[in-house]
């Protein structure tokens, strides 16, 4: 019987119960039902005696198929798990980062290293595929910015922390509100932002890639924009469609799963428009299980489930 403990955002271990939307309860309940232990925690619970890591955590538990935490804690030395699921959501904070230390006293396996999540940020790392990727600059400086407009005529400004498309803004050439929009998002001038060409086509939604072991999982689907927005911020059934992945894409975006998992990244989620790599989701990526199982007829919580447990038999 396996151990497994999932690190787990603070708002997840508020609302604890199966929540179909959320990655990690898919998960949790699959191990629970093929009889794994099972405990949850948050990062504040992470503690280091000496050189021993430790969590307070919560043991998980099945009951009329929802899942359930006894709430109790109890102290456990990190190593006494066969594996660990580092998932919290950004921000990738102090609070984070210090997170991730306790992990360079731990052995056992973690998905994803929180080292090699502590190396990487989503919006500025993914220059690693820069071949992929759309023209784009990183940068707090407002004429660095006007510049990269002038040439693009319309931009895209991430800040480099967030998650959920959070302080993302569009601006074109000629916005009356250009300078207040760089300020804003730079924090005026302090903080870097990465800056993209806008892509047209993301009007049509972008498509979410999955990694899974040094593999581009086969099964994708599409996040349409909000009514609202050119950003998928709505997280219902008509706004995530079905979009198949043909062999020469499984090909096209290997190299990048190949990279990731050389680093230590078992598990991401690569948003793409037009072929072109927009952000590398590493932290908590969503698999959007409820979603792909439904378009494919599969069952997306086995197959990970196949592969965390027995990395070495993944076939895709």
């Amino acid at each position: 019987m396996q151990k497994i403990l999932f690190i787990i955002d603070k708002v997840e271990l508020k609302y604890f119960e199966f929540n179909n939307l959320v990655t990690n309860f898919w998960l949790i309940k699959e191990f629970l039902e093929r009889n794994c232990e099972v405990a949850i925690t948050t990062i504040p619970q992470l503690y280091l005696s000496g050189t021993k890591a430790f969590a307070k955590c919560y043991d998980c538990f099945l009951s009329e198929n929802d899942i359930f935490y006894k709430n109790v804690l109890k102290d456990e030395e990190i190593d006494s798990f066969d594996l660990v699921m580092f998932r919290p959501d950004p921000p990738v904070d102090i609070n984070y980062i210090n997170a991730t230390y306790i992990f360079d006293f731990v052995h056992t396996r973690v998905v994803n290293s929180p080292k090699a999540i502590r190396n990487f940020n989503e919006k500025l790392h993914s220059l690693y595929f820069s071949e992929y990727m759309a023209p784009n600059i990183v940068t707090s400086s407002m004429a660095d910015i006007e510049r990269f407009l002038k040439v693009h005529n319309q931009i895209v400004l991430k800040p480099l922390n967030r998650c959920f498309g959070s302080g993302v803004m569009y601006l074109y050439d000629g916005d009356p509100n250009t300078h207040t929009i760089i300020n804003t998002v730079t924090e005026n001038e302090t903080a870097l932002v990465m800056v993209q060409e806008y892509i047209p086509e993301v009007k049509n939604g972008d498509i979410r890639v999955l990694t899974l072991g040094d593999k581009i999982f086969p099964y994708s689907i599409k996040k349409l924009p909000g009514n609202d927005d050119f950003k998928f911020n709505n997280h219902s059934d008509s706004f995530v469609v079905k979009s198949e992945l043909a062999k020469h894409d499984l090909d096209y975006f290997m190299p990048i799963a190949r990279k990731l998992y050389s680093m230590g990244i078992e598990m991401a989620g690569l948003d793409v428009i037009d072929n072109k790599v927009i952000e590398v989701n590493v932290t908590s990526p969503c698999y959007f299980i409820k979603e792909v199982n439904n378009c494919y007829g599969i069952f997306v919580e086995k197959l990970l489930a196949d592969y965390l447990l027995t990395p070495a038999l993944l076939t895709l």
